[in-house]
């Protein structure tokens, strides 16, 4: 088990609890992010949590791949599909870093809340971009806060150090948006409730 699948099996109770802090900002990514989606629609989402935003979405998609690092997120979000009668829903507990698609390619992958967190964040931008179908779309909600909290930047690596809080990237949303394009996308939505608030963005597989 990696570090980063520790710290969160510790926490996925409590992140579980969490509630949307600007619901009307996650209530308008969701209709813009169901504006891509198809009945037949096969999706992939990495680092989904407890699975909120799967579930909240299986009813616009053919079929949702789902992983975590942490098994105890997967194990909540497994129970809650079942709650939920989400039958098209899928989890398994796995990290982009060593997931093995075996040749198979997605109309949409999504990734919430987790590019801030990676630690070679490029390289992943690159394995999405691979992991689409010609013409497929990335969908992403990312903080961007370098910048915006500067005290963080001395904080977060000695809460990291000493394994009370995870690994965080810093950067600004322009460069995210230029590392997306360079991994090989068109943006084609890109919005950010506020500046402390996740960056959204919908972006398109270019053509060869």
């Amino acid at each position: 088990m990696s570090k980063i699948a520790r710290f969160w099996d510790r926490h996925a109770v409590g992140y579980s609890k969490r509630k949307v802090t600007n619901e009307d900002a996650y209530q308008k990514k969701l209709e813009q992010a169901r504006a891509y989606l198809t009945p037949d629609a096969e999706v992939f989402e990495f680092g989904c949590g407890t699975g909120t935003t799967a579930l909240n979405l299986a009813d616009d998609a053919g079929h949702i791949l789902a992983i975590d690092a942490s098994q105890k997120m997967i194990e909540i979000a497994q129970g809650k599909a079942r709650d939920q009668h989400k039958a098209n829903v899928t989890f398994a507990q796995d990290e982009i870093e060593s997931f093995v698609g075996l040749g198979k390619q997605f109309d949409v992958v999504m990734a919430h809340s987790i590019l801030h967190l990676l630690k070679d964040r490029q390289t992943v931008l690159k394995q999405v971009h691979e992991l689409l179908k010609p013409d497929g779309v990335f969908i992403s909600s990312t903080m961007c806060m370098k910048g915006v909290w500067p005290w963080l930047r001395i904080i977060v690596p000695l809460g990291h150090f000493f394994g009370l809080l995870p690994l965080v990237r810093f950067f600004r949303p322009d460069e995210l948006l230029a590392e997306i394009q360079q991994a090989g996308f068109e943006v084609e939505v890109s919005w950010q409730p506020t500046l402390k608030e996740g960056l959204f963005v919908i972006a398109r597989k270019k053509a060869p």
